[in-house]
């Protein structure tokens, strides 16, 4: 287990959730009130081939938001082309998921920043890779790396129909895994939207999930630091509270 900094790791309750949004929300949020967090995006699929590279946007737009100039292999140590979960990119693109290399560069990250506001890869249960375990292969999911990294958990879901089911879902299975949840952030910014369990929403989760329940964050038509900032203004008391859940 990795000990350090204090943190979040941010996760959700499905792909397309909005977690870098989220994750830049936060890390802007922070920072008015006056806590400087490192960021990481520890295994970014989908990334962009460019001059024998792969480009990790949004671990660069988690950097940008956070205002730092560390390395990207630090901040992003483990890319692929493939959006897929990691254990299957692996395959694609014979190479394994270096958790080792994972792990250090949290380590040294940590080291710098008192806070850390680390940006998972899907859900809870994405499989990141496969690791011996006894005599035996098994996987290792996304709960298991936010084991090893010591952080709490903040869910980043939908406020949509459906959302409440999900978002139990992945409550129920973060504290089977005995990790600590410090909130639940809704998320709105793919699209417009004010229905009836848009509205009812907020209120059932925060009754049956018994954490806080934030937003929904706004729709933005173009994600931007500008329009990041505004709704960080907005949220920044409610989201400086969760540093304090322990």
């Amino acid at each position: 287990m990795t000990g350090g900094a204090e943190g979040f790791f941010i996760t959700g309750t499905d792909t397309g959730v909005g977690k870098t949004v989220v994750s830049a929300v936060i890390i802007r949020a922070l920072s008015m009130s006056g806590i400087k967090a490192g960021v990481m995006k520890p295994v970014e699929t989908g990334c962009i081939q460019r001059d024998g590279g792969l480009i990790p946007a949004d671990a660069l737009f988690l950097r940008e938001a956070a205002e730092i100039d560390d390395p990207i292999d630090l901040i992003s140590p483990v890319r692929y082309v493939n959006p897929v979960a990691p254990m299957v990119a692996e395959k694609l693109e014979n190479r394994k998921v270096d958790l080792d290399r994972i792990l250090n560069a949290y380590k040294t990250l940590s080291r710098k920043y008192g806070f850390m506001v680390i940006e998972g890869i899907g859900g809870l249960m994405v499989p990141v890779t496969r690791r011996q375990f006894m005599d035996k292969s098994v996987p290792y999911f996304v709960s298991d790396l936010i084991k090893a990294l010591n952080l709490q958990v903040i869910i980043a879901a939908r406020p949509s129909l459906g959302t409440v089911n999900h978002t139990l879902l992945t409550v129920h299975h973060a504290l089977g895994e005995g990790l600590k949840i410090a909130g639940i952030v809704l998320n709105n910014h793919d699209r417009p939207g004010d229905t009836v369990s848009e509205r009812t929403n907020p209120a059932v989760l925060s009754e049956l999930c018994g954490a806080p329940v934030i937003g929904p964050l706004p729709h933005m038509e173009h994600i931007s630091l500008g329009n990041i900032d505004l709704i960080a203004a907005e949220f920044r008391d409610s989201i400086s509270a969760l540093t304090t859940r322990r």
